[in-house]
């Protein structure tokens, strides 16, 4: 699994960077456009970093208009950020390259071997999240 993640994690770098993007920046973009109006707090404990390299990235994305931040109507001192238009034509355009390399990583799986895949990760994602 390890060999898989790290393999999968360089091959989506190398697509991500013709379009300005990292992995990380793709992941909190992804984020964002599942939930909008996330705080670089929220979004760091998503993504499974600090809190000081969420904020580091978020401040990379706002300056390079990818994404907004505004303050919370109940809290100014929280800023709550949101996809700027750029932002989500650059995740769509992402988007698409990132299938392309999943249909090139299941190439040589059947339909029902495909399945079988996706239910096996989905099973083992349910039991890390039960075991958390």
């Amino acid at each position: 699994m390890k060999q898989l993640e790290m393999a999968e994690r360089a091959c989506m770098e190398e697509v991500l960077a013709p379009h300005g993007m990292t992995l990380h920046q793709y992941t909190a973009l992804s984020l964002l456009e599942r939930r909008d109006g996330l705080s670089s707090a929220q979004l760091a404990r998503r993504h499974y970093v600090t809190p000081q390299a969420m904020n580091q990235l978020v401040a990379t994305l706002e300056r390079d208009g990818l994404i907004r931040r505004t303050a919370d109507a109940a809290n100014r001192r929280i800023l709550r950020a949101s996809l700027t238009e750029n932002g989500r034509a650059t995740l769509a355009a992402c988007h698409a390259a990132v299938d392309q390399l999943e249909r090139r990583m299941l190439a040589e799986f059947n339909s029902d071997q495909e399945q079988e895949f996706r239910a096996a990760l989905e099973r083992s994602l349910r039991g890390l999240a039960d075991s958390a």
